[in-house]
Protein backbone atom coordinates (compact mmCIF):
# COMPACT_ATOMS: atom_id res chain seq x y z
CA UNK A 1 0.00 0.00 0.00
CA UNK A 2 1.30 3.37 -1.10
CA UNK A 3 2.04 5.84 1.81
CA UNK A 4 -0.69 8.27 -0.56
CA UNK A 5 -3.52 5.61 0.29
CA UNK A 6 -2.55 4.88 3.96
CA UNK A 7 -2.88 8.87 4.21
CA UNK A 8 -6.22 8.82 2.54
CA UNK A 9 -6.60 6.05 5.10
CA UNK A 10 -5.89 7.91 8.11
CA UNK A 11 -7.83 10.73 6.83
CA UNK A 12 -11.02 8.55 6.45
CA UNK A 13 -10.55 6.93 9.74
CA UNK A 14 -10.54 10.23 11.74
CA UNK A 15 -13.49 11.19 9.80
CA UNK A 16 -15.19 8.49 10.84
CA UNK A 17 -14.10 9.16 14.58
CA UNK A 18 -16.07 12.90 13.86
CA UNK A 19 -18.88 11.49 12.45
CA UNK A 20 -18.30 12.82 9.18
CA UNK A 21 -19.23 9.75 7.31
CA UNK A 22 -19.80 11.54 3.89
CA UNK A 23 -16.43 12.77 3.88
CA UNK A 24 -14.93 9.00 4.80
CA UNK A 25 -17.08 7.83 2.16
CA UNK A 26 -15.54 9.81 -0.26
CA UNK A 27 -11.77 8.94 0.84
CA UNK A 28 -12.42 5.02 0.67
CA UNK A 29 -13.64 5.44 -2.83
CA UNK A 30 -10.42 7.58 -3.99
CA UNK A 31 -8.57 5.04 -2.02
CA UNK A 32 -10.56 2.13 -3.68
CA UNK A 33 -10.06 3.65 -7.57
CA UNK A 34 -6.35 2.93 -6.84
CA UNK A 35 -6.26 -0.06 -4.88
CA UNK A 36 -10.08 -1.78 -5.81
CA UNK A 37 -9.40 -5.58 -4.70
CA UNK A 38 -7.82 -4.42 -1.26
CA UNK A 39 -10.42 -6.31 1.41
CA UNK A 40 -9.28 -3.89 4.21
CA UNK A 41 -10.40 -0.92 2.32
CA UNK A 42 -13.60 -2.37 1.21
CA UNK A 43 -14.51 -3.50 5.26
CA UNK A 44 -13.56 0.23 6.38
CA UNK A 45 -15.88 1.40 3.69
CA UNK A 46 -18.83 -1.08 4.19
CA UNK A 47 -18.56 -0.62 8.42
CA UNK A 48 -18.56 3.68 7.42
CA UNK A 49 -21.73 2.70 5.13
CA UNK A 50 -23.65 0.75 8.38
CA UNK A 51 -22.80 3.29 10.39
CA UNK A 52 -24.85 5.68 8.12
CA UNK A 53 -27.55 2.87 7.99
CA UNK A 54 -27.10 2.02 4.29
CA UNK A 55 -27.32 -1.94 5.24
CA UNK A 56 -28.06 -3.15 2.02
CA UNK A 57 -24.86 -0.96 0.48
CA UNK A 58 -22.66 -2.42 3.74
CA UNK A 59 -23.79 -5.90 2.89
CA UNK A 60 -22.93 -5.15 -1.01
CA UNK A 61 -19.28 -3.69 0.03
CA UNK A 62 -18.77 -6.84 2.23
CA UNK A 63 -19.53 -9.24 -0.46
CA UNK A 64 -17.11 -7.37 -2.55
CA UNK A 65 -14.32 -8.04 0.23
CA UNK A 66 -15.40 -11.66 1.09
CA UNK A 67 -15.01 -12.45 -2.80
CA UNK A 68 -11.71 -10.98 -2.67
CA UNK A 69 -10.95 -12.55 0.88
CA UNK A 70 -13.47 -15.27 1.60
CA UNK A 71 -12.06 -16.37 5.34
CA UNK A 72 -11.50 -12.51 6.09
CA UNK A 73 -13.24 -12.55 9.75
CA UNK A 74 -13.84 -9.31 9.92
CA UNK A 75 -15.93 -9.12 6.16
CA UNK A 76 -17.62 -12.02 7.77
CA UNK A 77 -18.76 -10.74 11.37
CA UNK A 78 -19.41 -7.32 10.26
CA UNK A 79 -21.43 -8.75 7.12
CA UNK A 80 -23.81 -10.64 10.10
CA UNK A 81 -23.89 -7.94 12.05
CA UNK A 82 -25.19 -5.59 9.20
CA UNK A 83 -28.17 -8.69 8.25
CA UNK A 84 -28.84 -8.94 11.87
CA UNK A 85 -29.72 -5.08 11.73
CA UNK A 86 -31.98 -6.32 8.92
CA UNK A 87 -33.42 -8.43 10.67
CA UNK A 88 -32.32 -11.52 8.49
CA UNK A 89 -30.84 -13.35 11.37
CA UNK A 90 -30.83 -16.85 9.51
CA UNK A 91 -28.36 -15.54 7.06
CA UNK A 92 -26.58 -13.34 10.13
CA UNK A 93 -26.40 -16.90 11.72
CA UNK A 94 -24.95 -18.32 8.44
CA UNK A 95 -21.91 -15.64 8.80
CA UNK A 96 -21.31 -16.54 11.66
CA UNK A 97 -20.99 -20.21 11.29
CA UNK A 98 -18.58 -19.24 8.33
CA UNK A 99 -16.49 -17.14 11.07
CA UNK A 100 -16.70 -20.05 13.50
CA UNK A 101 -15.82 -22.46 10.57
CA UNK A 102 -11.92 -20.45 10.17
CA UNK A 103 -12.14 -19.49 13.98
CA UNK A 104 -13.95 -21.96 16.20
CA UNK A 105 -12.81 -19.89 19.43
CA UNK A 106 -14.16 -16.39 18.25
CA UNK A 107 -16.06 -14.92 20.80
CA UNK A 108 -17.77 -12.44 19.46
CA UNK A 109 -18.87 -14.71 16.35
CA UNK A 110 -20.36 -16.82 19.34
CA UNK A 111 -21.91 -13.96 20.75
CA UNK A 112 -23.44 -12.51 17.95
CA UNK A 113 -24.83 -15.66 16.91
CA UNK A 114 -26.09 -15.82 20.54
CA UNK A 115 -27.87 -12.43 19.78
CA UNK A 116 -29.10 -13.57 16.34
CA UNK A 117 -30.65 -16.52 18.29
CA UNK A 118 -31.88 -14.62 20.99
CA UNK A 119 -34.16 -12.54 18.52
CA UNK A 120 -35.59 -15.62 17.28
CA UNK A 121 -36.68 -17.30 20.19
CA UNK A 122 -34.08 -19.83 21.31
CA UNK A 123 -33.16 -18.57 24.30
CA UNK A 124 -31.57 -21.90 25.37
CA UNK A 125 -29.32 -21.87 22.25
CA UNK A 126 -28.78 -17.92 22.87
CA UNK A 127 -27.60 -18.61 25.96
CA UNK A 128 -25.25 -21.29 24.87
CA UNK A 129 -23.26 -19.23 22.76
CA UNK A 130 -23.16 -16.52 25.04
CA UNK A 131 -21.21 -19.18 27.84
CA UNK A 132 -19.17 -20.48 24.72
CA UNK A 133 -17.70 -16.88 24.12
CA UNK A 134 -17.16 -16.33 28.12
CA UNK A 135 -15.23 -19.58 28.53
CA UNK A 136 -12.88 -18.04 25.45
CA UNK A 137 -13.05 -14.36 26.70
CA UNK A 138 -14.58 -13.93 30.23
CA UNK A 139 -14.28 -9.99 30.22
CA UNK A 140 -16.81 -10.38 27.15
CA UNK A 141 -19.55 -7.68 28.38
CA UNK A 142 -21.57 -8.36 25.77
CA UNK A 143 -21.87 -11.41 25.93
CA UNK A 144 -21.94 -11.38 29.61
CA UNK A 145 -24.97 -8.75 29.57
CA UNK A 146 -26.85 -10.95 26.96
CA UNK A 147 -26.29 -13.80 28.81
CA UNK A 148 -27.92 -12.62 31.89
CA UNK A 149 -30.87 -10.92 29.98
CA UNK A 150 -31.53 -14.12 28.41
CA UNK A 151 -31.62 -16.56 31.34
CA UNK A 152 -34.15 -13.64 32.91
CA UNK A 153 -36.71 -13.67 30.16
CA UNK A 154 -36.06 -17.55 30.15
CA UNK A 155 -36.95 -17.33 33.62
CA UNK A 156 -39.71 -14.84 33.68
CA UNK A 157 -41.58 -17.11 30.49
CA UNK A 158 -41.32 -20.15 33.01
CA UNK A 159 -42.66 -18.48 35.43
CA UNK A 160 -45.76 -17.33 33.07
CA UNK A 161 -46.04 -20.90 32.20
CA UNK A 162 -46.28 -22.28 35.55
CA UNK A 163 -48.90 -19.54 36.50
CA UNK A 164 -51.11 -20.14 33.90
CA UNK A 165 -51.23 -24.14 34.31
Amino acid sequence: MSSKIEKMLVQAFEHVEDGNYSDALKLYDLALKEEPANPSILIDKGATLQNLGKLKLAIKTYDKALKISPENLDALLNKGAALHSEEKYLEAIECYDAALKIDKKCAMALAYKGLSLGEMDKLQEAIKHFKKALSIDKHYDLASISKDMAQELLKSIKEKKSKTQ
